[in-house]
């Protein structure tokens, strides 16, 4: 059973994606806990360049995997990302837009969130 995760606004942590279903612990909520030692806690609105550098840096998110249950995502997806690959694509100049009440307090071990803020997507009501 996945842990319990604030949100980086300090409130409750919202589903990021059940379609494709995403999380370390496939229950759709970027959840961080004892066994996600890749720490899957940004919630993110995925773009093709991310997905590239993403691929280039050793982790394929764009290609199917059947045998795994993994869809293969695609620009415009949500998926849960791992914290340090995120900030390797900030760095890079590839990070993608993120969800703040999806993403986990976990990705503030990472990077602040004065700089999630500058990447946050604005939800229309």
């Amino acid at each position: 059973m996945a842990p319990e995760n604030k949100n980086v606004l300090g409130g409750e942590l919202i589903p990021c994606s059940t379609e494709p279903l995403t999380g370390f612990y496939r229950d759709g909520h970027c959840n961080v806990g004892p066994d996600d030692h890749g720490c899957h806690a940004i919630c993110c609105d995925l773009t093709e360049e991310f997905l590239a550098f993403s691929k280039a840096s050793g982790n394929d998110l764009s290609t199917p995997m059947p045998m795994y249950g993994f869809p293969g995502l695609k620009p415009g997806d949500r998926w849960c990302v791992c914290a340090g690959r995120w900030k390797e694509a900030l760095d890079a100049g590839y990070a993608c837009p993120v969800f703040l009440e999806a993403t986990s307090e976990a990705a503030l071990q990472y990077v602040s969130r004065s700089i999630l803020e500058e990447y946050a997507v604005v939800e229309e009501d």
